[in-house]
């Protein structure tokens, strides 16, 4: 016992990390493992299994050789290996008897032969199976921790998704399975080497325990390269992460960015920031490759120095053994020659642990709740809006170091209401439309469902009665119909349609060469601004929302894509509660109510004519544009 606990000290803490780490990632790869508990079952009776066979060939093999080797008529009671059959004397009768004659020794010979092969097969069959279910362990956990980290990222609130970017959150969904999968395979590993690893010191003891003097300085040596090249290791394997997570984000922007950097004229300075990134990249490889690689080359070395020693002194060690030198000094050289092969796979593993650290690191950070907001859940089902939305002396400021967003907002939203909010860039409008679609929660003051707070209703029942317009449109790259019904499981065709010709989009849809069918390509890009805007009010529509969010949703139109979808609004505004966020001051004149912000405030409110009447800031606006009414018909799109 205190020599196993001398070795385990010994053993890197990088190995036996997975079974003792506390970090997030290990305690949910052991909470996750624990449900396949047959699998490891499994896993560890082929190991043992496979490490038994591995020891019993040893020791057919010291027989075989001492079979050979040896003169006739030998005493073979006193061989170690047949003296321990003692305690079966007519065992040991018949195998001496067998032995005194040369077809008796050739055909135990024969047999020993047949028993190593047996061996060797079992351990091939038990080798297989614990491939494979490590194989099927390591899927299964991947695929499960896929899927927890996806949603992980889903269950983050949207201003704490908001500070990640978008390569991040994508590198830390598609990389944590893989990151999974080889710290599964790299533990059962590390469980196999260490079994056999133990068969093979048992073996050495029995044999010599002064020659395994020897195999101690193996792996002392061993041990003291891995010591220096482990730091470095871990090093370039974090910077290697930093770069690769880089290089993934910069892809991921300049592919969603082609229009920004071909109407900017910024193609070649991507592709030198690309180009660099690569070259970093590459370096790190290269160098991360030269300082794994080096320990093979000394392992291989080792083992050449140790026999050589070996050889030297087992005349010394083995001459007054009945069963000669050469029996014993064959399988302790073998023994010796695969505990070098387990103690420099134990130091490759620790390598590996060292080289996928960086990426369990990552998997800690996405998993700790360190620093995270989440979701909020639970909190009673809404289903329709039944009297007014209040927003009730509101405040809002996006993070600690930004000044105040919104200040002392109050509104009233009444069922069936018109609401448009005007102001000029920053002004607060669209925070406004944040904080109704639950996007952020007020900093100060509430927001009133009929009279409930809305953070204590349920968040999703809510959204999903929320229909919502903005001038920047996400359509995904699906058909027509399917980017139209997305959030409604149970639309049917002729809802859709429907919900198209509401929206003024049945038109053009009809001259598509495959109708609503049609695939709309990667963000809708096949589909001009004003068929992009439609389409996303006839999702809106179909959704039958209790309150619909028009955020700038045709300040980017020309002039007759605005028409239709201004149409198409001014319908759907005579059934439903509306909230419209406008620049274009001629679009929101029929509405119940227009509130003027600026800087954060309400700072007037009435209908069109009695704003008018009142010469205050929408007066002024309204002059402006009328003055104006291209420039500020093209102009940018405030917040």
């Amino acid at each position: 016992m205190p020599l196993l606990h001398r070795i385990a000290r010994k053993l890197p803490n990088s190995l036996i990390a997975p079974f003792t780490d506390q970090r997030p990632a290990a305690r949910l790869i052991r909470r996750s493992a624990k449900r396949y508990w047959k699998l490891l079952s499994l896993n560890f009776a082929t190991s043992l299994a496979a490490s038994l066979s591995e020891g019993a060939t040893l020791g057919i093999i010291f027989l075989s050789v001492s079979l050979i080797s040896a003169p006739e008529n030998s005493d073979w009671s006193k061989v170690s290996l047949l003296g321990s059959l003692g305690h079966f004397p007519w065992l040991q009768d018949s195998i001496q008897g067998a032995l005194s004659t040369r077809a008796g020794r050739d055909a135990i010979f024969v047999l020993l032969l047949a028993t190593a092969v047996t061996l060797q097969g079992l351990m091939a069959a038990t080798s297989y199976v614990n491939s494979v279910s490590t194989a099927v362990l390591g899927s299964r956990l991947g695929a499960e921790i896929t899927g927890k980290l996806n949603d992980r990222v889903l269950s983050l609130s949207f201003p704490c998704a908001s500070r990640y970017r978008v390569g991040d959150l994508l590198d830390y969904v598609g990389s944590g399975g893989g990151t999974v999968q080889r710290e599964i395979s790299l533990a059962n590993a590390l469980l196999m080497n260490s079994l056999q690893l133990l068969i093979y010191l048992a073996i050495l003891v029995a044999i010599s325990p002064w020659l395994l003097l020897v195999a101690f300085g193996m792996a002392a040596a061993m041990q003291f390269v891995q010591k220096l090249l482990l730091p470095p290791i871990r090093r370039n394997s974090r910077e290697q992460q930093q770069v690769s997570v880089e290089l993934s984000s910069h892809q991921n922007e300049q592919i969603q960015g082609l229009r920004l950097l071909h109407s900017t004229g910024q193609l070649e300075s991507s592709r030198t920031k690309l180009k660099g990134l690569l070259d970093e990249s590459k370096r790190l490889s290269i160098r991360q490759s030269k300082l794994s690689n080096i320990v093979q080359p000394i392992s291989n070395m080792l083992p050449i120095i140790s026999i050589a020693l070996i050889a030297a002194l087992s005349l010394l060690v083995f001459k007054d053994r009945s069963s000669g030198v050469l029996p014993s000094l064959v399988t302790f050289i073998i023994a010796l020659q695969r505990l070098n092969q387990r103690v420099g796979t134990l130091t490759g593993l620790a390598t590996s642990y060292a080289a996928n650290s960086a990426s369990v690191e990552r998997l800690n950070l996405i998993l700790s709740d360190e620093d995270k907001q989440f979701i909020r859940t639970g909190g009673q089902p809404f289903t329709t809006l039944r009297d007014a939305i209040v927003l009730d002396d509101v405040s809002l400021r996006y993070s600690p170091d930004l000044p105040v967003a919104l200040s002392s907002i109050q509104l009233r939203i009444g069922r069936g209401q018109t609401v448009a909010l005007v102001g000029s860039s920053g002004a607060g409008k669209s925070s406004i439309a944040d904080l109704l679609v639950g996007l952020y929660d007020p900093t100060g003051g509430c927001i009133l469902i009929d009279g409930v707070d809305l953070r204590a209703i349920n968040l999703a029942s809510w959204q999903n009665r929320l229909g919502v317009v903005s001038q920047d449109t996400f359509l995904f790259n699906a058909s027509i119909a399917n980017n139209i019904s997305f959030g409604v499981d149970d639309a049917t065709r002729e809802d859709i349609i429907e919900a198209a010709t509401k929206a003024q989009a049945a038109g053009f849809i009809a001259d598509l060469p495959e109708g609503y069918d049609t695939k709309i390509g990667e963000r809708g890009y096949r589909l001009s601004g004003g068929q992009r805007q439609r389409i996303s009010l006839a999702r809106a529509i179909l959704r039958k929302p209790e309150l619909l969010i028009l955020d700038e949703a045709t300040s980017a139109l020309d002039s007759q894509s605005e028409r239709l979808v201004q149409q198409a609004i001014e319908q759907f505004e005579r059934q439903h509660t509306v909230l419209v966020i406008a620049h274009r001051l001629s679009t929101i004149v029929t509405a119940d109510i227009i509130c003027v912000l600026s800087e954060g405030r309400i700072v007037e409110r009435g209908r069109h004519h009695e704003l008018l009447a009142q010469s205050g800031p929408y007066a002024k606006l309204w002059n402006d544009q009328s003055k104006h009414p291209r420039e500020t018909s093209l102009a940018s799109t405030p917040v």
